[in-house]
């Protein structure tokens, strides 16, 4: 471990500014130093990506999988280096890192073998007509990368979600080479995972500036990315505040960029009275699990739960917070995040007419106790500070008068990452008007089910209208995700040997193509 930020094919240490990561289960300061990247690095990191975005436009779709093929093996043969680093810095579990683990090494297989069909070039050809009036031009149009992008590193996932997660696959499948803004709180896991991610980068032979890694703690290094005229986008996972100030730096540049910032989300549950009446106790140990799982760090944890003040209510929040009660304690990932977390739990306590649970203070270091308020629709509906994310081991349940107040709590949400539901076949049926609303408000929409667990899949979306996200066209999670960092191009009338390979009429790659408006991977056949 050396503790030096990663640019390029080179490692550095010019500043004099230095950090430690923390081990929040002992309380005690990890060993390694880690020096802050300066302006002057940055600029470094951006220059050289700016020169690799030029020649991987020569670099071949194979090459280019092969690289995020052997990044994944790489990560693997970090072997117990990397788990124990995780744990070190994250105070997660062995089977969580190993799990988020997998998850990395399968998103980056799952992109190389994305960029191999094709598909995602969306290559389209119409072809010239003389006939036509006016006269219709030779028109051909594909995807392609945007440029450099920065990747900002999730404190709660640092590996899925970080230096080579999810938001760095995605982008370097797209052709974009990435600069990774590393979470000071975990930043040996990501020196590690850069150290993979370089020697791959080599065996494959990937230009110079493909990916840099850069460490600070504070704000100005990450600010000076974004505003920086060499990057063209920017990925985040993190806070709704964190997220809205990227997003504002960028829009604020002379040439504004994308931001695709994740910044959470309550993933309001709702739950019908018939179904509560046959499955009350499973769907509470269901929700507790859900609640509490890792200390509630988790961006779709339950944050909020509605239901009716059926006969069944007060003995469903009695049975939620036996089952909470009976969850395993986590220590929070940082004594930043545990304060953060008090300071929001004690605004919500601080509301009028509620009550609330909170497990017994345990001994460790950096424990949130967990906790379930209730609050009545009504004094829900009218104390906004209850309708924002609690960050940790805390849900609010609301109970509504009647199916229609649970419409106005509902309909009281803005954006979510998620709405569930759990009912009967009979009460969805009756309730389409509060899935329809669901559907506008998030981006996944689930059924007798949590939300936690985050399927890596092509039909997943892990996204949702602001302030879930700042764009609600594209997901986080899943091969669509590299979609977000890439751009249409059209040549008009372009000679054949001037145009790219998937636009040529002989397709010697072999991808699918619309070709004057049908899909084919046959060749252009030149009217007469």
């Amino acid at each position: 471990m050396t503790g030096k930020n990663t640019i390029g094919f080179n490692l550095s240490s010019d500043s004099k500014r230095t950090f430690q990561t923390f081990n929040p289960v002992t309380g005690n300061s990890n060993p390694t130093v880690f020096f802050e990247a300066t302006f002057e690095e940055v600029n470094e990191a951006v220059s050289l990506a700016q020169n690799a975005f030029v020649q991987l436009k020569s670099i071949s779709i194979e090459k280019r999988a092969s690289f995020l093929i052997e990044i994944a093996q790489e990560i693997n043969q970090l072997g117990d280096e990397l788990i124990q680093m995780y744990c070190l810095e994250s105070g997660l579990s062995e089977q969580r890192a190993i799990t988020e683990r997998s998850r990395t090494i399968f998103q980056l297989n799952s992109f190389a073998k994305e960029i191999l069909n094709g598909e995602w070039i969306k290559a389209s050809i119409d072809e010239a007509d003389s006939t036509s009036t006016p006269i219709k031009p030779d028109l051909r149009k594909m995807m392609i990368g945007l440029g450099p992008v920065v990747v900002f590193g999730a404190s709660n996932f640092p590996l899925a979600y970080s230096t080579a997660g999810g938001d760095t696959a995605s982008a370097l499948a797209a052709g974009c080479p990435v600069i990774v803004k590393s979470h000071p709180m975990h930043a040996g896991t990501g020196e590690l995972v850069a150290q993979a991610i370089t020697r791959a980068a080599k065996k494959t032979e990937m230009p110079n500036g493909i990916f840099s890694n850069l460490n600070a703690q504070g704000y100005e290094i990450g600010r000076h990315l974004v505003e920086h005229a060499g990057v063209r986008a920017v990925g985040f996972t993190g806070s709704l505040k964190g997220g809205r100030a990227l997003f504002d730096l960028a829009n604020q540049r002379e040439f504004p960029i994308p931001v695709f910032a994740e910044m959470g989300s309550v993933n309001p549950i709702v739950i019908f009275p018939q179904i509560l009446s046959e499955k009350l106790a499973k769907i509470a140990s269901h929700l507790a699990t859900s609640i509490t799982n890792d200390a509630g760090q988790f961006c779709t944890k339950p944050g909020i739960v509605i239901t009716t003040n059926s006969g069944f209510a007060n003995q469903f929040v009695n049975e939620l917070k036996l089952k909470v009660n009976e969850q395993v304690s986590f220590s929070m990932l940082n004594p930043s995040i545990l304060q953060r977390f008090e300071e929001r739990k004690k605004e919500i306590l601080s509301c009028d007419n509620l009550n609330f649970f909170e497990t017994e203070k345990l001994s460790g270091n950096n424990i949130g106790r967990q906790t379930i308020v209730v609050v009545d629709a009504k004094q829900f509906l009218s104390q906004q500070k209850l309708h924002d994310e609690a960050f940790g081991p805390l849900s609010i349940v609301v109970l509504c008068d009647d199916l229609g107040q649970l419409n106005s709590v509902l309909s009281s949400f803005d954006g979510q990452l998620t709405v569930s539901f759990f009912g009967t076949d009979s009460e969805i049926f009756a309730n389409q008007h509060l899935i329809q609303q669901a559907t506008e408000k998030a981006g996944r929409v689930i059924f007798n089910g949590v939300p936690t667990g985050v399927t890596v899949s092509p039909s997943m979306t892990h996204g949702g209208p602001f302030p879930a996200t700042t764009d609600a066209r594209f997901t986080a999670v899943g091969i669509d995700a590299m979609q977000r960092f890439l751009r249409p191009v059209t040549f008009q009338n372009c000679p054949q040997e001037m145009l790219p390979a998937e636009l040529r009429n002989i397709n010697s790659l072999s991808i699918p193509r619309r070709i004057n408006g049908e899909w084919t991977s046959k060749d252009v056949h030149k009217k007469d």
